[in-house]
Formats: structure tokens, C-alpha cells, sequence
């Protein structure tokens, strides 16, 4: 799945923003307070209102009158136009509405266009609980056919539908896009937490906060061993001063990561090394997990980091983009952003008390300087993102 455009309605401080044709990996800067973070969750809105209900999500975040933006009135809108596997471009928007206190789904649509100029089906549309949704979705495409749908009624008016009719087989597309949803990673890494030597146990994937590093490393190297080593092989082309790092594993089944310095005898074992170095290696475990993750959010992954890795990090985020995975990163960093395609880049800018957001390749002045070899982070020191001040 490839999200090509959002559109965001009364969140906050994003009062009316649509953000159009995102490439595989997008790069948004921006000043403090200009809505990185709350463009980012609205992907966790997402996935939070899936894995429980919408009234949850909007509660966790100090309730409807705090998410709706200031001064408005009515609903809280996010619409998704993404391209599914099979190439059919699609649209999920979910409405919300505030009913007597209680945040509920006033209006979810899944729809996908048939071709150019076709009228889409609608798999999904249901408002307060109630609504209808495809059953004959095997005829999808077909010449002629026509769509027949069924009333259903959900248990509640703030659960989504993707999230109620998704679990039955008969919803196969609903079922894949609510799937792709639950495999999103926002990324909300912590240094103390990736330090933790927690006992032995399982897990094949890294967590959002990055706690269970030595436990996707353990997975990795008993199930994934040429994975594994491959990571390995990263941190020792990337990492300055490390000249071998081993996976040894201990008596009581945990997994003991030694990293060598060329220039002293003695290994450090993973508590003892910088934070850079751990951050870097839980990154790689992250980017190079077997089963990529749909959509891939960082924030501000240039923290704890030397300088000189940042160029090499975006070129891994760029290469997971390339292996099927789609890449959101928020920085502060020129150094981050000197390795970044000018397409990829998008600045936001609050003004009045909202963030639009602007695309750099859209600015002759921006083209044109980096057509005589300046870089972008260069020119976002320099003032040049108007309005995206980098400190």
C-alpha cells in the first residue's frame, strides 16, 4: 500500500490541509509547534480508533473539544487516498462527530474506483453505527456488474466498520485494508527503554518505543541468521569505531550484543555503548525486520545520532521505501536533510494559529539552487523554507 494523498479536517491546528502525490519516503520539517507531531498522530488516531474505538482515541487525547480545531464547529475529518497492492486507487474517510459528549463515527467511507473515469464502489458506508457494505466484492472490476450490498448494525456508534465487518472472511477487502492499518509502525523510540535487559522472551518485531530490542535481536538470530548478520554487516560499515559486533547468546537464553573497538582489547557490551550505537543498531532491526511494515513514521531519528550517520540513515529509510514500505520522518537536522531528495521534502508552517504545508520542489528558487549544487538542509539554514525556521 502506497498512501498517496491526506486530507485533514479540523485536528487541531490542521484546520483544512490536503497533502498530495507523497512519494515513497516523505521528509516534513518545520518549526517547534508547526505540526509535525500532529500530523504524526493522526496515524496513531487511526490505528488507536481501529485497535479499540474512536471515542477511546479522542479521549486519549483530552477529548473532543481538544482535538477539534479552535473555534470550530462539527466534525473532525481525515481522508486516506492510497493505492492497494493490485494498483486500485482507493479512499478511506472517517467523520467524526461529538453526540451529547461522546465522540461517534458520523460518517466512514471505503470506496475504490474502478478504472479512470468509473464510479467507485463503496465496500464501506456507514454512518452511526449503521450502515451497508459490498457482499458480492468477488465481482469487483468485472464488466456489467453491479454492486449488492447488506444493512448491517454495529454494537456501537464510535466502533469503526473496517474494525467489525474486517474480522469475517466474507470482507476480504475490507479485512486487507483494516490489516494494513494494525501493521502500521509510529515510532516512538526511547533509549532508556532500548537499554532494558528484560528476561528471555519472544518477539519478532520491533515495538514503537523500542523496548524489546535484545528480544527481536534473540528472534533474529536463532530464525533469521542471514538477516541478522546482514544488520551486523551494516553496523560495522556505519558505525564509526566499530570493527565487529557479535551475538553471543547466555545461559539463560538471552542474547548479549559485544561491540569491538579496533582499538582496544576489550569488548563493551550493549549497556556500555554510546546511545548513537544503540539507537542505530534498533534501527536496522527496524528496517530490516522480514516482514516490512506498511507504513513506517520517525520522529526526529537524527537524536543520539553522529552527524556522519545521518546520510547513511537516509539512504536505509530510502531503501526500505524501495523494498515495499512507506517512510514518514520528521527532523530538526540540515544533516539529515542534505541527504534528501528536494521531492521529498515538505514544510510546514503555522500561521494565524494553523499549519499549511508547502512542497519544496514546487519553488523555482529551490529547484534551480539545487541544480547548481546546493543541498537542502543548506538552504533550510539558510532561511530559504520560509516560515520552517531549523532551530
Amino acid at each position: 500500500m502506497r498512501i498517496e494523498a491526506i486530507e485533514i479536517k479540523n485536528y487541531r491546528i490542521f484546520r483544512d490541509v490536503k497533502i498530495s502525490n507523497l512519494p515513497r519516503m516523505t521528509v516534513m520539517v518545520g518549526a517547534n509547534g508547526s505540526g509535525k507531531t500532529t500530523l504524526f498522530d493522526i496515524f496513531s488516531f487511526l490505528k488507536e480508533s481501529l485497535s479499540q474505538n474512536v471515542a477511546q482515541a479522542v479521549l486519549r487525547r483530552g477529548g473532543f473539544h481538544e482535538l477539534i480545531s479552535r473555534g470550530e464547529e462539527g466534525t473532525i475529518g481525515i481522508t486516506v487516498k492510497f493505492r492497494e497492492s493490485g494498483g486500485r486507487l482507493a479512499t478511506y474517510s472517517l467523520e467524526i462527530a461529538n453526540d451529547g459528549g461522546k465522540p461517534v463515527v458520523e460518517r466512514e467511507v471505503l470506496k475504490f474506483r474502478r478504472g479512470q473515469y468509473g464510479q467507485p464502489w463503496h465496500f464501506v458506508d456507514f454512518s452511526r453505527g449503521r450502515g451497508a457494505a459490498i457482499t458480492n466484492e468477488t465481482a469487483y472490476g468485472m464488466e456489467g456488474a453491479e454492486a449488492e450490498r447488506k444493512e448491517y448494525i454495529l454494537d456501537d456508534p464510535s466502533i469503526l466498520a473496517i474494525k467489525g465487518l474486517g474480522q469475517f472472511k466474507e470482507f476480504k477487502v475490507v479485512a486487507d485494508f483494516r490489516g494494513l492499518i494494525e501493521d502500521w509502525q509510529i515510532s516512538d523510540f526511547h533509549i532508556t527503554d532500548a537499554r532494558q535487559s528484560p528476561e528471555a522472551g519472544y518477539a519478532e518485531h520491533l515495538s514503537s518505543r523500542g523496548d524489546n530490542v535484545a528480544q527481536v535481536a534473540k528472534y533474529l538470530f536463532e530464525n533469521q541468521p542471514r538477516q541478522f548478520e546482514h544488520i551486523l554487516e551494516i553496523m560495522r560499515q556505519r558505525v564509526p569505531g566499530i570493527s565487529r559486533v557479535e551475538a553471543q547468546p547466555t545461559v539463560d537464553g538471552r542474547l548479549v550484543l559485544r561491540f569491538h573497538d579496533g582499538s582496544l582489547k576489550d569488548p563493551f557490551i550493549a549497556r556500555y555503548v554510546s546511545d548513537g550505537t544503540i539507537k542505530m543498531f534498533a534501527y536496522l532491526v527496524l528496517l530490516y525486520d522480514p516482514k516490512p511494515h506498511p507504513l513506517l513514521a520517525i520522529e526526529e531519528p537524527e537524536n543520539q545520532l553522529y552527524p556522519e550517520l545521518l546520510h547513511e540513515l537516509v539512504e536505509e529509510f530510502r531503501d526500505y521505501s524501495r523494498r515495499g514500505g512507506q517512510v514518514f520522518v520528521s527532523t530538526h537536522s540540515p544533516d539529515f536533510l542534505n541527504g534528501v531528495e528536494l521531492d521529498e521534502i515538505f514544510w510546514l508552517v503555522k500561521k494565524d494559529g494553523f499549519t499549511t504545508v508547502q512542497r519544496a520542489s514546487e519553488y523555482e528558487l529551490l529547484r534551480n539552487l539545487i541544480a547548481e549544487g546546493d543541498l537542502p538542509g543548506t538552504l533550510w539554514k539558510q532561511g530559504l523554507f520560509e516560515g520552517a525556521e531549523s532551530r
